[in-house]
Protein backbone atom coordinates (compact mmCIF):
# COMPACT_ATOMS: atom_id res chain seq x y z
CA UNK A 1 0.00 0.00 0.00
CA UNK A 2 2.24 2.23 1.08
CA UNK A 3 4.63 1.26 -2.10
CA UNK A 4 1.98 2.51 -4.45
CA UNK A 5 1.32 5.90 -2.84
CA UNK A 6 4.99 6.75 -3.07
CA UNK A 7 4.83 5.93 -6.71
CA UNK A 8 1.87 8.48 -7.29
CA UNK A 9 3.40 10.71 -5.35
CA UNK A 10 6.45 10.49 -7.71
CA UNK A 11 4.09 10.82 -10.65
CA UNK A 12 2.64 13.27 -9.79
CA UNK A 13 5.94 15.04 -8.49
CA UNK A 14 7.94 14.39 -11.60
CA UNK A 15 5.15 16.09 -13.79
CA UNK A 16 4.64 18.88 -11.65
CA UNK A 17 8.91 19.55 -11.70
CA UNK A 18 8.70 18.78 -15.55
CA UNK A 19 5.59 21.23 -16.62
CA UNK A 20 5.29 23.94 -13.46
CA UNK A 21 8.86 25.17 -13.54
CA UNK A 22 8.53 26.78 -16.94
CA UNK A 23 5.01 27.68 -15.87
CA UNK A 24 5.90 29.07 -12.35
CA UNK A 25 9.02 31.45 -14.21
CA UNK A 26 5.89 32.35 -16.89
CA UNK A 27 7.56 30.71 -20.14
CA UNK A 28 5.19 28.93 -22.45
CA UNK A 29 5.43 25.41 -22.97
CA UNK A 30 6.69 24.86 -26.43
CA UNK A 31 3.72 23.05 -28.57
CA UNK A 32 3.31 19.54 -28.68
CA UNK A 33 5.08 17.76 -31.54
CA UNK A 34 2.28 15.11 -30.88
CA UNK A 35 0.14 14.05 -34.06
CA UNK A 36 -2.30 11.69 -32.49
CA UNK A 37 -3.70 10.61 -28.74
CA UNK A 38 -0.98 8.82 -27.44
CA UNK A 39 -3.53 7.19 -25.29
CA UNK A 40 -7.57 6.36 -25.12
CA UNK A 41 -8.58 8.11 -22.45
CA UNK A 42 -7.59 10.58 -19.80
CA UNK A 43 -9.35 10.89 -16.49
CA UNK A 44 -8.44 13.83 -14.05
CA UNK A 45 -9.50 13.19 -10.31
CA UNK A 46 -8.32 16.50 -7.85
CA UNK A 47 -9.16 19.96 -6.71
CA UNK A 48 -9.06 23.39 -7.25
CA UNK A 49 -5.23 22.81 -9.08
CA UNK A 50 -6.87 20.88 -11.69
CA UNK A 51 -10.66 21.58 -11.72
CA UNK A 52 -11.63 23.05 -15.19
CA UNK A 53 -15.37 24.11 -14.34
CA UNK A 54 -17.22 21.14 -12.49
CA UNK A 55 -18.14 23.78 -9.64
CA UNK A 56 -19.60 26.15 -12.04
CA UNK A 57 -23.14 24.52 -11.33
CA UNK A 58 -22.47 23.10 -7.59
CA UNK A 59 -24.15 25.27 -4.86
CA UNK A 60 -20.69 26.04 -3.43
CA UNK A 61 -18.76 28.76 -2.45
CA UNK A 62 -15.55 27.59 -4.44
CA UNK A 63 -15.77 28.88 -7.79
CA UNK A 64 -14.06 30.72 -10.46
CA UNK A 65 -15.72 31.43 -13.21
CA UNK A 66 -15.39 34.78 -13.07
CA UNK A 67 -12.36 37.69 -13.57
CA UNK A 68 -9.63 37.66 -13.32
CA UNK A 69 -9.54 34.06 -13.33
CA UNK A 70 -8.86 32.57 -17.06
CA UNK A 71 -7.55 36.12 -17.90
CA UNK A 72 -4.72 34.72 -19.87
CA UNK A 73 -7.47 31.92 -21.60
CA UNK A 74 -8.45 32.31 -24.69
CA UNK A 75 -12.21 30.90 -23.17
CA UNK A 76 -12.42 33.55 -20.55
CA UNK A 77 -13.27 32.59 -16.84
CA UNK A 78 -14.23 28.74 -17.73
CA UNK A 79 -13.91 27.96 -13.90
CA UNK A 80 -10.52 27.28 -13.66
CA UNK A 81 -8.70 28.54 -10.71
CA UNK A 82 -6.07 29.83 -12.71
CA UNK A 83 -5.38 32.77 -14.78
CA UNK A 84 -5.06 29.90 -18.21
CA UNK A 85 -4.52 26.77 -18.29
CA UNK A 86 -3.67 24.24 -15.63
CA UNK A 87 -0.86 21.58 -15.80
CA UNK A 88 -3.29 18.60 -16.99
CA UNK A 89 -4.56 21.07 -19.81
CA UNK A 90 -0.89 20.97 -20.76
CA UNK A 91 -0.76 17.43 -20.08
CA UNK A 92 -3.41 16.54 -22.10
CA UNK A 93 -2.20 18.34 -25.03
CA UNK A 94 1.29 16.79 -24.26
CA UNK A 95 -0.81 13.31 -24.80
CA UNK A 96 -1.94 14.44 -27.48
CA UNK A 97 -5.25 15.27 -27.39
CA UNK A 98 -6.69 17.67 -29.67
CA UNK A 99 -9.16 19.40 -27.43
CA UNK A 100 -9.29 19.75 -23.14
CA UNK A 101 -10.08 17.45 -21.50
CA UNK A 102 -14.18 18.42 -20.68
CA UNK A 103 -15.35 18.51 -16.88
CA UNK A 104 -17.57 16.11 -16.11
CA UNK A 105 -20.42 18.46 -15.24
CA UNK A 106 -20.47 19.43 -19.11
CA UNK A 107 -20.02 16.08 -20.70
CA UNK A 108 -22.68 15.70 -22.79
CA UNK A 109 -22.35 12.01 -25.09
CA UNK A 110 -21.47 8.76 -23.81
CA UNK A 111 -18.62 9.32 -26.23
CA UNK A 112 -16.88 12.20 -24.10
CA UNK A 113 -17.01 10.38 -21.07
CA UNK A 114 -15.25 7.49 -23.01
CA UNK A 115 -12.74 9.91 -24.11
CA UNK A 116 -11.80 10.80 -20.87
CA UNK A 117 -13.53 13.58 -18.24
CA UNK A 118 -12.38 15.75 -15.22
CA UNK A 119 -13.56 14.78 -11.98
CA UNK A 120 -11.33 17.66 -10.22
CA UNK A 121 -13.66 20.25 -8.00
CA UNK A 122 -11.81 23.13 -6.21
CA UNK A 123 -11.99 22.34 -2.68
CA UNK A 124 -12.75 19.48 -2.53
CA UNK A 125 -11.39 17.12 -0.03
CA UNK A 126 -11.33 13.91 1.35
CA UNK A 127 -11.94 14.43 4.85
CA UNK A 128 -14.44 14.52 6.78
CA UNK A 129 -13.78 17.67 7.97
CA UNK A 130 -13.90 19.20 4.99
CA UNK A 131 -16.66 22.13 5.00
CA UNK A 132 -20.13 21.71 4.37
CA UNK A 133 -20.39 24.77 2.11
CA UNK A 134 -17.70 22.67 -0.58
CA UNK A 135 -18.03 19.64 -2.10
CA UNK A 136 -16.86 16.76 0.23
CA UNK A 137 -16.30 12.91 -1.03
CA UNK A 138 -15.60 10.74 2.45
CA UNK A 139 -14.22 7.25 1.51
CA UNK A 140 -14.34 5.41 5.15
CA UNK A 141 -10.70 3.80 5.09
CA UNK A 142 -11.73 1.37 7.79
CA UNK A 143 -13.83 -1.29 5.37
Amino acid sequence: MTSGICTIGLAIFSTLALFGSKAIMGQRLPPPQVQNAQVPCFFIFGDSLVDNGNNNGMLTLARANYRPYGIDFPLGATGRFTNGQTYVDALARLLGFRNFIPPFARARAPREVLRGVNFASGAAGIREETGNNLVRIYIDLCT
